[in-house]
């Protein structure tokens, strides 16, 4: 069975809608849905290679529709993904499509850049809105991915505190995902540094050590 990953972004909703109605849900809808998953599943395990093949096969197969609002969506996931792993480099890709983008994806793609405003918070996914509105945890978002990613929200707004950082990264080491748990460490040994805490740092460096050999790639 798949894994319900939270920051797909459903890039056919009228798609599976008409199959609720007895229709068959169109090829290329099947396909970019599988295509985002397994791109998602191999960039948090550390996989450059296959992650970039997969996320090209979405694209192209939602491309197929000529519909720049669905290819707007499959950009917008892989920035989620890429924010979960404290990769804050600009969504260039959704950017480039977000005039012609939903403004649920639009509000989406504010709350990754940490910068949501308060008419987004209603709009954003629901395991989302009680962190954008800074009234509750990331502890009760139960799928791991979203999880991530409020996370690194609040790390990139400097409102992460230590327990946050810690949630984050057994969530990562949990799912054996290697990159984001990478990036987690890495934020964790800098604040036991800050806290002048050498030997809690150590052993964070250790485990960084550990994983290493299988970094990504």
């Amino acid at each position: 069975m798949k894994r319900p990953w939270s920051a797909t972004i459903l890039i056919a909703a009228c798609a599976l809608s008409a199959c609720a109605g007895g229709q068959k849900v169109p090829d290329w809808s099947v396909n970019a849905v599988g295509h985002v998953e397994r791109f998602s599943e191999a960039y948090l395990r550390g996989d450059s290679r296959v992650a970039a093949r997969e996320f090209d096969r979405a694209r192209a197969e939602t491309a197929r529709t000529g519909r720049p609002d669905l290819v707007a969506r499959v950009e917008l996931n892989r920035c989620a993904v890429r924010v979960a792993s404290l990769d804050f480099e600009p969504c260039t890709g959704f950017d480039a499509l977000a005039a012609d983008a939903g403004e649920p994806e639009r509000a989406y793609a504010r709350y990754l850049a940490g910068q949501a405003r308060a008419a987004d918070v209603a709009l954003l996914p629901a395991q989302h809105r009680a962190v954008a509105t800074g009234g509750g945890g990331v502890g009760a978002i139960e799928d791991p991915l979203a999880r991530l990613i409020a996370a690194a929200v609040l790390l990139r707004e400097h409102k992460a505190a230590p327990d946050v950082v810690a949630a984050a990264v057994d969530t990562a080491s949990n799912q054996g995902w290697r990159r984001p748990l990478l990036a987690w460490l890495g934020a964790q040994a800098r604040g036991a540094e800050q806290r002048g805490d050498t030997e809690e740092a150590t052993r964070i460096q250790r485990r960084m050590t550990l994983i290493a050999p299988s970094a990504p790639r």
